[in-house]
């Protein structure tokens, strides 16, 4: 009787302590977080996309150039009424000296007694009242050259001196070369004075 009741007490505490051990382990899973596994979701793929090819570097038009100022036409011997080039080919007509293309009036004033007046000059032949008809075409002729104007101003921008030439001044109006001629030549500096110099003897010899 003694045995069994022993028995007894040593199955039920053998219970118990199972009990108490899978007590405790339900309590630890039960406190530990829960970790959703996260689906794996498969990352989407990217296409290659091929660069764009590299275009060629623009190449830049080139700048264009200012407008160059026209040169009057070049002198040529028919330009001048009479000169050789208004000769026919066959020979016939007017010959060198029989035009009139080339009249030019010239009025100086302020450059003193025996140069202020107005002259008329012919040229081609040298002619009229112009004291050197002859020196006045010469020096006409040459500054008379292929694209130039020899009736032009001073350059705009030139670099002259101060250099006081005098008072003299002259207008040239007409026709030369199959051209209209309207100029005027001062003395005021180094440039102007030049410019009149060149012109001598069609225009008087005031010294330099």
């Amino acid at each position: 009787m003694l045995l069994v009741i022993s028995r007894t007490v040593g199955s039920a505490a053998a219970l118990a302590a199972a009990s108490v051990t899978a007590l405790t382990t339900l309590t630890a899973l039960s406190a530990a977080p829960a970790v959703a596994a996260a689906p794996r979701t498969a990352a989407p793929a990217v296409a290659a996309v091929p660069a764009p090819a590299a275009s060629p570097a623009a190449v830049p038009a080139p700048a264009a150039s200012p407008a160059s100022v026209a040169a009057p036409p070049p002198v040529r011997d028919e330009d001048r009424a009479g000169g050789s080039g208004s000769r026919s080919r066959a020979g016939s007509g007017p010959g060198p000296g029989s035009g009139s293309g080339d009249r030019l009036t010239i009025t100086v004033e302020h450059a003193g007694r025996g140069h202020d007046g107005t002259y008329e000059l012919s040229c081609h032949p040298a002619a009229g009242s112009h004291p050197d008809p002859r020196g006045a075409c010469a020096a006409l002729d040459k500054n008379t050259r292929w694209g130039s104007e020899p009736f032009a101003p001073v350059p705009a921008g030139s670099v002259c001196t101060m250099l006081y030439g005098g008072p003299a001044t002259a207008r040239v109006t007409g026709t030369w070369a199959g051209r209209p001629v309207d100029a005027t030549y001062n003395r005021s500096d180094g440039c102007q004075t030049a410019r009149w110099n060149r012109m001598v003897p069609f225009l008087p010899d005031l010294g330099s």
